[in-house]
């Protein structure tokens, strides 16, 4: 089963990083944030990957071009101009690149990548967020559920500490972190779609999210796969910050290869 990682996006709310690179080659400790992704599928033996490339997508190419070499023990004969690859540290990663646009929007580059998709199912998710998502699980839980499309949900943990203030004085009683039970469950991405997601893609003018899955779930057709464990977004500096001190500490919770 084929996965395909939206890659296109500007990025534009990680500016410090996105104005030289495409988001998901913004690195978490050394290595871009679509690998750690890949590695994660790559566990559970998910090894072909679609990549939509958009804005500064040359990079993305050039990076997977370059990857047997990056990975590998080399010897440089300069004056032959010859290169000997040695012990190399290479996954077993098929990897389609397709241009979808600069400005395409995500039913469009889905729409894009279809006549490399060859299977009736195939797995989705966005290029800036990991997590440690059972992708066996979820897989089971969408062939389970026979609808067309399963998306990932979690409740991600609060960014803001909640108060505890007394109601008849407005004292404060304590100061704790919002607990995810008080959170909304939200989109995560790791999805899996039956191919007749393409009948809802129309012309590809529209956000996936908007449009196509609104209407695969008004016709009943979406199932949501809870997911209690880590997941995490990289959109700014913070979430960057946040996940490099995660792999720095050693204990990423998102590392399960």
């Amino acid at each position: 089963m084929k996965v395909v990682i939206l890659a296109g996006g500007k990025g534009t709310r990680i500016s410090e990083e996105s104005i030289l690179k495409p988001k998901p080659m913004i690195e978490i400790g050394g290595m871009p944030i679509i690998w750690h992704i890949m590695k994660l599928y790559s566990f559970y033996h998910f090894n072909e990957f679609i990549i939509c490339c958009g804005y500064k997508g040359q990079m993305i190419k050039e990076y997977f071009i370059h990857y047997y070499t990056y990975r590998s023990d080399s010897t440089f004969s300069l004056a032959d101009q010859e290169v000997t690859l040695h012990e190399n540290h290479v996954e077993p990663w098929k990897v389609t690149l397709v241009n979808t646009g600069l400005n395409t929007l995500t039913a469009g580059r889905i729409l894009r990548v279809k006549n490399y998709i060859e299977d009736d199912e195939f797995m989705l998710t966005y290029g800036d967020g990991v997590s440690d998502v059972n992708i066996d699980s979820l897989l089971n839980f969408h062939h389970r559920s026979g609808k067309i499309a399963t998306i990932t949900t979690t409740q991600p943990a609060g960014r803001f500490g909640a108060l505890k203030i007394d109601p008849d004085t407005n004292q404060v009683k304590g100061f704790k972190e919002k607990a995810r039970s008080d959170s909304a469950w939200v989109n995560a991405g790791f999805m899996v779609l039956n191919r007749k997601i393409f009948d809802y893609l129309g012309e590809g003018n529209e956000m996936l999210e908007a449009g196509p899955l609104e209407a695969v779930a008004g016709g009943g057709e979406m199932m949501a796969y809870k997911h209690e464990g880590f997941w995490s977004p990289m959109d700014t500096m913070r979430d960057k910050e946040y996940l490099e001190a995660l792999w720095e500490s050693g204990q990423a919770p998102w590392k399960v290869w």
